[in-house]
């Protein structure tokens, strides 16, 4: 808004020879109706501020939140005392404090490559237990990019406004190349498996969500990331799950099933029917799509899948450059 900033120009033009000077114990400084307009211009730009700031405190991150209120707070308390006490100024004060605001609170370019190591460290892991079945790990970036893009679509749409926060998207970014960590317990011999499985062995594949869930917990469960603990673990464990009830392993149904779970089957059962396998070929795309499309309401959640469907040609291009 710059209205305020506009009206407060105005004013101090039009009424700048008016200003008083005065002598005060602290200091010597001006008063008249420029100073009281540049005083409101403050006021109202702080309180906007600080309704930003509560709006939008859900997309932040966790550890941010704290110390942008600090230095909003100490904003908000160095203006009010120059305005009760004109003679003090201390309003440069108040620019030193934002200018460090907003200096502390940039990503630090240490901590984003850090952040990025550890990413690139959990996909490599994944990669590697994903080879197992003769993967070569593109299903792992594949999924992870059809999570993240179809979380930004819900996202940017306004659904789930109150969990898909910034930190969530961190996470789920960071889980969703676990999801399949399980698979390190099936034997070889079933996961490269050519042709049809039976039963027994149907069984043994299904059991990779429950020794997912089991490994998650027992490897990261000292992490201090609580979220993405949980995240992972319920992506491990219910990626599998079906809309309907009908899925694997604990016949969770609709909303029961953790939202992340919910997005990350989308992404997999996509990946699965659009790539090349030990059992199948791959299907046409077109197909890919219909199942989405044909599996809204019954293996998947209608609005995930309906959201999907309508960024098509960004799965695509994942498809055709994630190999």
């Amino acid at each position: 808004m710059v209205a305020p900033y506009a009206v407060s120009i105005a004013m101090v033009l039009l009424n700048i020879g008016s200003l008083e000077y005065r002598t005060a114990p602290l200091s010597n400084y001006s008063m008249g109706v420029s100073v009281y307009a540049c005083f409101i211009m403050v006021g109202i730009y702080i309180i906007l501020t600080f309704v930003v700031f509560f709006h939008r405190l859900r997309y932040m991150e966790s550890h941010k939140r704290v110390s942008i209120f600090t230095y909003l707070l100490a904003m908000l308390l160095v203006s009010g005392y120059q305005m009760m006490v004109p003679d003090a100024l201390v309003t440069s004060l108040g620019v030193t404090i934002f200018i460090l605001g907003v200096y502390l609170n940039q990503e630090n370019p240490a901590l984003r490559q850090l952040s990025h190591y550890h990413r690139e460290m959990v996909m490599g892991f994944a990669v590697l237990i994903e080879g197992k079945d003769g993967s070569t790990g593109g299903h792992v970036r594949r999924t992870t990019a059809y999570v993240e893009v179809l979380a930004k679509a819900l996202r940017d749409r306004g659904h789930f406004r109150d969990v898909l926060t910034k930190d969530y998207l961190e996470n789920l970014m960071m889980a969703a190349p676990m999801h399949d960590i399980g698979k390190i317990s099936v034997p070889d011999s079933v996961l490269q498996k050519p042709g049809r499985l039976t039963e027994e062995e149907f069984e043994v594949i299904k059991h990779h969500t429950v020794s997912g869930g089991e490994i998650i917990q027992s490897t990261f469960g000292h992490v201090g990331n609580a979220q993405y603990l949980d995240m992972a673990y319920n992506m491990a464990l219910h990626h599998h799950e079906k809309w309907n009830g009908k899925g694997y392993p604990s016949g969770l149904k609709g909303e029961e099933i953790p939202l992340c779970a919910r997005i990350m089957a989308i992404a997999d059962v996509f990946d699965a029917v659009s790539e090349n396998r030990c059992y199948r070929a791959a299907m046409p795309m077109n197909q890919c799509f219909d199942i989405i499309r044909q599996g809204a309401g019954q293996d998947f959640d209608p609005l995930l899948a309906e959201v999907f469907l309508t960024i098509r040609p960004q799965v695509e291009a994942i498809h055709a450059q994630v190999q």
